[in-house]
């Protein structure tokens, strides 16, 4: 089955992303990127493995190419590495294509891949492709320097002739890119080339806003609570976005909670959406980290990404868990906290000091719902 270019363009529309040449930054950015904004990165490299074993030598014919040792591998000429390289790439773009299409669905995908110039044409718009640039010489030593490319820096170290390996994989990289790196710095596509004054916070900037995803943005307008349910591909999609934000000293304790649904009766968690993405979370529980059994319910594990702050976002999230206590029958809710003048703002007043499982002492809050 064939299926045409603007077909797959429409089924991409979650779809963004980050090319170039070896050495851009693109596994980089794609990572922070992703981190900053609760995406899903999908990395094409590491999907490879995975796309292999359900290949077929009578179609894939490269991706099926074995080598018994480093000396077969880059013995080869580099016309016939080149090429060898360039089919693997195009043999993988059909497992990848499919792929993106099911995950992007109901959630934006960062996808770090090998897209040309020709390629973006077809795929996607420009508004939702990068390509990160560098020059093409002398690249495989920063290659090998890298910790996520330990492993190819040890087969090529596994060479008779170590600098003749080094030196026909960086031909065939040049050879490979010139025209590439070319063709970007001549298209109408955003392209950033990396230098020695390049920072990582700057180029994930300037993706970002070429992307659509900085805060300036945003608008509460945009913003929806919503109530998640167990083993829904929502449950699914907080699991991922908890397990990327920032907040280490509970991220293990929420993680178990969600994995495990610890929550009964009308216990349940709520998340803040803006674009379709999870900016922030709070919960509303029977029990906190405190020994006090008569007191119910607690509105917990508030959180709002660093990228979505000063929105009043978790404002919002206990404003909505709060009525949902209401509608429950409750009359008052208690958070915990160690802040002074953080929750007063929201209609909460101090209660008491309380000690907590690891016998740390904070303030409870309290906020009456009814009149």
């Amino acid at each position: 089955m064939i299926f045409q270019d603007n077909v797959i363009k429409e089924y991409l529309k979650n779809v963004y992303f980050i090319t170039g040449t070896p050495c851009g930054g693109k596994t980089t950015i794609s990572r922070e990127l992703a981190k900053r904004h609760n995406l899903l990165v999908y990395d094409v490299d590491g999907q490879f493995a995975n796309h292999q074993k359900i290949s077929n030598p009578a179609f894939q014919p490269s991706m099926n190419k074995s080598f018994k040792d480093a000396d077969a591998f880059f013995g080869r000429t580099v016309e016939e590495y080149k090429e060898w390289l360039m089919s693997n790439t195009r043999e993988q773009l059909d497992f990848v294509l499919l792929d993106l299409v099911r995950l992007s669905q109901n959630q934006m995908v960062l996808c770090d891949c090998h897209l040309t110039v020709e390629e973006a044409e077809k795929y996607t718009e420009a508004s939702r492709i990068v390509f990160l640039i560098k020059e093409p010489s002398d690249l495989v030593e920063d290659y090998c320097n890298r910790p996520d490319h330990q492993g190819f820096s040890n087969f090529i170290n596994s060479a008779s002739d170590i600098e003749k390996a080094k030196a026909t994989c960086n031909a065939t990289l040049k050879s490979l890119n010139e025209k590439r790196y070319t063709d970007i710095k001549g298209s109408n596509y955003l392209w950033i080339e990396r230098t020695p004054d390049s920072t990582v916070d700057d180029t994930v900037r300037k993706v970002g806003q070429h992307f659509g995803l900085a805060q300036k943005d945003f608008s509460t307008d945009m913003l929806e609570i919503r109530k998640v349910g167990r083993d829904t591909g929502l449950a699914a999609r907080l699991i991922h976005f908890v397990e990327n934000f920032s907040w280490e000293d509970v991220k293990e304790h929420i993680l178990w909670m969600l994995r495990t649904w610890v929550f009964t009766d009308w216990e349940t968690v709520f998340v803040a959406m803006a674009g379709g993405q999870i900016v922030g979370m709070a919960s509303i529980m029977k029990k906190d980290y405190y020994p006090l059994p008569e007191i119910y319910p607690w509105i917990s594990s508030v959180f709002v990404t660093e990228e979505y702050r000063g929105h009043r976002i978790s404002e919002k999230l206990i404003d909505y868990a709060n009525v949902y206590a209401m509608e429950n029958g409750f009359n008052r809710t208690y958070i915990p906290s160690g802040h002074i003048g953080m929750y007063e703002k929201y209609g909460y007043h101090y209660l008491k000091d309380i000690v907590n499982f690891g016998n740390g002492t904070d303030r409870l809050y309290v906020k009456e719902l009814r009149p």
